[in-house]
């Protein structure tokens, strides 16, 4: 979002329609739209923040601890608020995670930030920060994983899972790629529901994943959230299994 002045109001429809939905955690980065995604996201919260989990991120060159703090500031502005719930550094980057983390820990104690944590950290890398000063204190992991994405499901996310920390799925439609999945039509079929839907619902059935679809389009957004309602039976969880196999070894971590 924000990546075209022409877009703008059905983007910010779009995520009003998912506000009163109920929708309220919305994820945004300084990378999105060079800023715009933030900008956007701030017209459409603009008098209903109480009511937003507002999750942003920085980029790793800017994760030292001066550029943290200034990368937030500049987030703050766009986004028309004065804190952002949930902040996250997007990859790893040449600065060191203590460094980072004490930037974090800083928004933190000045009430920039409610709460920190990571974007696409493998298991190893999720070890080194719990080793760092308040490394602990990481709230989340957004990685990328969906039906054809399931490597985390071989260590990363029982891992988190062991220790209470959240995953946020990114892409958990695989950038619509996995929609023409015959198996995976003909079982949304059966539920009289959409294969996007059965595909959210499939990472909502995890303990302790957060799901992020993105749309432009409010009727779609609708159509996500009616993803809660489904009840999906084990013999077509085990089906969906043999058509989107999990992972039996270590996989190195995906990125998009």
């Amino acid at each position: 979002m924000g990546e075209d002045a022409g877009h703008a109001k059905m983007e910010i429809e779009s995520l009003k329609t998912g506000i009163d939905l109920g929708m309220t955690l919305i994820d945004t980065a300084e990378m999105y739209g060079d800023g715009g995604a933030e900008e956007i996201v701030g017209q459409a919260i603009r008098g209903r923040r109480d009511e937003i989990f507002l999750v942003s991120k920085v980029y790793p060159w800017n994760a030292s601890l001066k550029g943290t703090v200034e990368a937030c500031e500049r987030s703050l502005d766009r986004l028309g608020t004065d804190r952002i719930d949930l902040y996250l550094l997007h990859w790893r980057g040449n600065y060191q995670l203590a460094e980072t983390v004490a930037a974090f820990e800083t928004l933190k104690a000045s009430g920039k930030i409610g709460a920190w944590g990571v974007s696409n950290f493998d298991t190893d890398d999720m070890q080194e920060l719990l080793r760092v000063p308040d490394g602990a204190n990481v709230a989340a992991n957004q990685v990328l994983y969906n039906l054809s994405r399931r490597g985390i499901e071989y260590d990363l996310l029982p891992w988190c899972q062991n220790r209470g920390i959240p995953v946020i799925a990114y892409s958990p439609i695989e950038q619509g790629h996995i929609l023409h999945h015959p198996e995976l039509i003909r079982i949304a079929k059966a539920y009289q529901a959409t294969p996007a839907q059965l595909a959210l619902a499939f990472l909502l059935e995890r303990d302790g994943v957060i799901v992020i679809p993105k749309t432009s389009n409010a009727e779609r957004v609708a159509e996500n959230r009616d993803c809660v309602s489904l009840d999906i039976t084990d013999e077509d969880w085990q089906a969906l299994d043999a058509a989107f196999p999990p992972p039996v070894r270590k996989k190195p971590l995906e990125m998009l």
